[in-house]
């Protein structure tokens, strides 16, 4: 395969991984804070004064309707879980983020980015978890 038709192959990747790091940095030069969507989330729903926040929640709520404008096809989502088995999950990932003091967002892009250790050792904990549960699933024949 040549690196051209891996590029336009994966151009879809590679250009949200692009905006995301840009977004990421936008913010923290213009706001002086970490983009970390559970923090951000948490003051807007707490009801504190923060357009710069709620401005990047509404900017995450529109990317599937713009891709839709740019390409003409919507995002493809599979999802083979039911509502309750995803409430809980949301749920849970919701405590999980204010237990760890942070989510992927920013630990994982923010934090590793400014070689944070706190944010080191949480990656490491999310990604071993998600490895270590989807080797159970896998193992146990679980869907």
């Amino acid at each position: 395969m040549s690196s051209l038709s891996i590029i336009t192959q994966y151009w879809p990747n590679l250009a949200g991984g692009m905006l995301i790091g840009l977004a990421c940095a936008a913010y923290l030069l213009f706001d002086g804070r970490i983009a970390g969507i559970s923090g951000i989330l948490g003051r807007v729903l707490a009801g504190r004064p923060f357009l710069p926040g709620a401005a990047f929640l509404a900017g995450l709520m529109a990317g599937p309707g713009l891709w839709r404008l740019i390409t003409g096809a919507w995002p493809a989502v599979h999802v083979q879980a039911s509502w309750p088995v995803l409430v809980v999950a949301g749920l849970l990932v919701g405590f999980g983020t204010r237990m760890g003091s942070g989510c992927t967002s920013g630990h994982g892009v923010m934090g590793l980015a400014r070689l944070s250790p706190r944010s080191m050792v949480a990656v490491c904990c999310f990604l071993g978890t998600g490895v270590l549960c989807a080797s159970v699933f896998h193992l146990a024949g679980w869907r």
